[in-house]
């Protein structure tokens, strides 16, 4: 596997990856266009995928503009292979070594998400909109939760 930076070359299996989740489902599939992923990867942040064989296995993307998570998802048949943590690892150095001091996130509760924030140190502070829980983490936090599990 390979870790790397998005390009827009990716978009299409970032769509692929995105569209395929079982849990945390967009309503409508194509709410999030090619443009939007652009424009996150290119201009407000900065995106990752992981690839093996030349198909996108997982992403991240981190949103400096609005100081959050804006995506990190892995194709449910390579769940449970570390692909995620190694992503969210990439992003967080990265976005960290940007100044920031916290970065929020929302997800659905009761998912393999909210457990996944919860065991990689992100503290639950209230809600996102109606229905997803709203993570915190702050540089201090991060820092101190990293170990050679993680």
């Amino acid at each position: 596997m390979i870790f790397r930076e998005a390009t827009a070359a990716d978009i299409p299996q970032i769509q692929f990856v995105r569209n395929a989740v079982k849990e945390n489902q967009l309503s409508t599939p194509g709410l999030i266009t090619d443009q939007a992923v652009l424009e996150f990867i290119s201009i407000r942040g900065k995106g990752w995928v992981c690839e093996a064989g030349g198909a996108i296995l997982g992403f991240a993307i981190a949103d400096l503009k609005e100081n959050n998570i804006w995506a990190l998802f892995v194709h449910p048949n390579h769940a449970g292979k570390g692909i995620g943590r190694k992503l969210q690892r990439l992003m967080l150095d990265w976005y960290f070594s940007q100044g920031r001091q916290s970065v929020w996130l929302g997800t659905l509760p009761g998912t393999r998400a909210e457990a996944f924030y919860r065991a990689s140190g992100w503290t639950e502070n209230g809600k996102h909109g109606s229905r997803e829980i709203r993570f915190e983490l702050s540089k201090a936090q991060y820092e101190a939760h990293q170990s050679p599990k993680c």
